[in-house]
């Protein structure tokens, strides 16, 4: 189970009054979904960790600062002056214009890119993503996978819809990292360790 104490034993710097919220919702969200055993849940939960800053995290963060990164980053953006741009525009127009006409959105005018950022404790990007892991309310209304109920429900949508649960019983962390961030399995070590952790304290 997902208690307050275990989520705070886990999240040391997450304050009490959020993990009042969190716990409950992700523990509901857990009683429909796969993740009955504790290699399960103490897979999810390191990723989870990662993905949403300690679980303080429910949107992405667009707000960058250095062009160079932007540039690196996305394929999209075509060069330094032009990241200096859209950095002068803020998130918005950064969003609008790295996620267009990618992962079912529409084109930079949609406004898709900014609806759809990644989103929750799981970081879900795209109409697509929202439409396949979520509900139409969702994706209708995308504000709903930013709050503490929709975050978890996206969470374990996505693990289960991902086919994630087999792979947690062979505490493949490496194979659970490219399915929720891709080839490039960012941070795959800080995964491993929380996992690590996570498996300590649901045993």
């Amino acid at each position: 189970m997902i208690t307050v104490q275990t989520l705070m034993q886990f999240c040391p710097t997450l304050p009490a009054s959020q993990a009042e919220q969190v716990a409950p919702a992700l523990e509901q969200a857990r009683q429909q979904s796969t993740v009955n055993t504790p290699v399960r849940l103490a897979c999810l939960m390191g990723q989870l960790f990662v993905e949403s800053n300690s679980f303080k995290a429910l949107e992405e963060n667009l707000n960058y600062k250095d062009p160079a990164r932007l540039d690196a980053i996305f394929s999209s953006v075509k060069g330094i002056a032009d990241a200096q741009q859209l950095i002068a525009k803020g998130p918005e127009a950064i969003a609008n214009r790295v996620y267009a006409n990618r992962l079912g959105n529409g084109d930079e005018a949609s406004g898709d890119g900014w609806k759809f950022r990644g989103s929750g404790y799981i970081q879900l990007t795209g109409r697509a993503n929202f439409r396949r892991f979520g509900t139409s309310a969702m994706e209708n209304t995308p504000e709903m996978a930013r709050t503490v109920t929709g975050a978890a429900q996206l969470a374990f949508a996505f693990w289960d819809g991902t086919g994630c649960s087999p792979l947690a019983d062979k505490s493949d962390v490496e194979s659970i990292t490219e399915k929720i961030n891709g080839p490039a399995k960012l941070a795959l070590a800080e995964r491993q360790a929380a996992t690590t952790r996570a498996m300590g304290i649901w045993k």
